[in-house]
């Protein structure tokens, strides 16, 4: 965004100082929008840094008192740009250094606003920044981080902050044409607080970004299912393991079923025939002992999607991956022990272009050892799609979904997205499904991945606290309904 912003001021297709001026107008505005029951005037602080972020501040301050408000300014530095300097300049009243700031200041005073750094952090924060932050959250003071809450980095969402940190959110940030990974990412996620976005006039430039990372999204007339015979719908087959394994298969089976797939199969060892029999109805049985087995099943073309790894055994999976080819490979998903297969057997060739792998960060960590601890976690999800040639999405309250082109999406599930029942034994297995069933009804793996992430979050919260795995493919026909399909 920055460089957007640049780009634009040198085209000559923006101004630098009327960019400005609408971000700092519209932070006041979306203030007055978010707490309705703030009486105005209120009593102001405002902390401002020495870059167009401090900008932005300064003209917060100015607005707030033209609207009658008592505000203060402190700032870090004196303002070392020509645009914050010129808004500065038009502040016109008293600014104190932060040394200045004491407590008595701050429970006095009912809105701080954070114009420290913004998007602009390039290295750790000092304590003398962080303490201020902490000093308004203890005093009782609702904070509103403009741009990008001040020791968070806008990329990754990591603290950037030398000694200490903030450990509550904001209570609101205030960010500028569009959200920054770093406000979902990391700790982003959880000390951003509400975002909300303020159009300052640069969305045509934005239009035009190569690389950008996208919220996910989902097509509610793809999802709706047309008439036709049900394998005009797909079938899936999940793959199971033996005896006393085979619930998270039967979690993954359910998904792909409640999610559209017209026929769902699970392949078992025949030892483990039995207790499948006895706990699904709707769904079919095969008997796949081994990779020749798999290998026989996938010459019936009307198996367009497999799922494989929940609950299969890494050994069982290793040599079922091995089976995986022929003139007609299906579409798959590999996730659980399928994934720590890869550790010891190649990615079969044959399911480049036709695969999402479903790692979450232990999974990730143990596939691509490499790329666990880039700093990026958005350029490490990219670098472990462009290798196996395969979308990989990587699981988490900050989803990540990656094509091997380098398109990504990002699906949320913070704030009012948030999920947190989630956290719970199979829900993984019941995702895996979900994108298998998609992908059994002719979605492209990255599409499947895309909708799988929204559609598995949306279940959760539709059902709400006391979920377990088995509630999330029944919650699936009201998020549909409420859908309006």
């Amino acid at each position: 965004m920055r460089g957007v912003e640049a780009a634009a001021i040198a085209a000559g297709k923006a101004d630098g100082l009327a960019l400005m001026e609408r971000a700092g107008r519209g932070v006041v505005e979306a203030v007055r929008a978010h707490w309705p029951d703030l009486a105005w005037p209120f009593r102001a602080v405002v902390l401002c840094g020495p870059g167009n972020n401090g900008g932005d501040g300064y003209v917060i301050a100015r607005v707030l008192r033209e609207a009658g408000c008592a505000v203060e300014v402190y700032a870090l530095a004196p303002a070392a740009t020509p645009d914050a300097a010129e808004m500065a300049a038009r502040w016109g009243g008293g600014v104190a250094g932060f040394g200045a700031l004491g407590w008595e200041a701050m429970r006095a005073t009912d809105v701080v606003f954070d114009a420290v750094f913004g998007t602009g952090l390039a290295r750790d924060i000092a304590p003398g920044v962080w303490g201020a932050l902490v000093m308004a959250q203890e005093a009782g003071a609702r904070l509103v981080a403009v741009d990008m809450l001040s020791g968070l980095d806008a990329d990754t969402g990591a603290v950037r902050a030398a000694g200490g940190f903030v450990d509550h959110p904001a209570g609101l940030t205030v960010t500028f044409q569009a959200e920054k990974l770093g406000h979902h990412l990391a700790a982003g996620g959880e000390l951003s607080g509400p975002v909300v976005v303020v159009d300052i006039g640069l969305g045509a430039e934005l239009e035009v970004v190569d690389g950008a990372v996208e919220a996910a999204e989902i097509s509610v007339e793809r999802l709706r299912k047309g008439g036709g015979h049900k394998f005009d719908h797909g079938h899936a087959l999940v793959l199971a393991g033996g005896a006393g394994r085979g619930g998270a298969a039967r979690l993954a089976a359910y998904g792909a079923l409640r999610v559209g797939a017209g026929l769902v199969t699970v392949g078992c060892p025949a030892e483990a025939l039995g207790e499948n029999a006895a706990r699904l109805d709707a769904v079919m049985l095969r008997v796949i002992e081994d990779g020749v087995a798999l290998r026989e099943a996938l010459v019936d073309r009307r198996i367009r999607a497999l799922c494989m790894g929940p609950g299969l055994g890494v050994e069982r999976a290793a040599g079922m991956l091995g089976a995986v080819g022929g003139d007609h490979p299906p579409y798959a998903v590999l996730d659980a022990d399928a994934l720590t297969a890869l550790t010891t057997v190649p990615f079969p060739a044959a399911l480049r272009g036709r695969a999402v792998l479903t790692p979450h960060s232990g999974e990730f960590a143990r596939v691509w050892p490499d790329l666990a601890g880039v700093a990026s976690k958005v350029e490490a999800v990219r670098a472990a799609a462009a290798r196996v040639g395969a979308v990989v999405l990587l699981k988490g309250a900050d989803t990540l979904v990656a094509h091997p082109d380098g398109r990504c999406v990002l699906h949320s599930a913070r704030g009012a997205m948030a999920a947190p029942w989630l956290a719970t034994a199979g829900s993984g297995d019941v995702l895996a499904g979900i994108i298998t069933g998609l992908l059994a009804r002719g979605w492209s793996p990255f599409e499947a991945a895309e909708t799988g992430a929204w559609l598995h979050a949306a279940a959760a919260r539709r059902f709400g606290a006391g979920l377990i795995a088995e509630d999330l493919p029944e919650a699936l026909p009201g998020v549909f309904r409420d859908l309006g399909l």
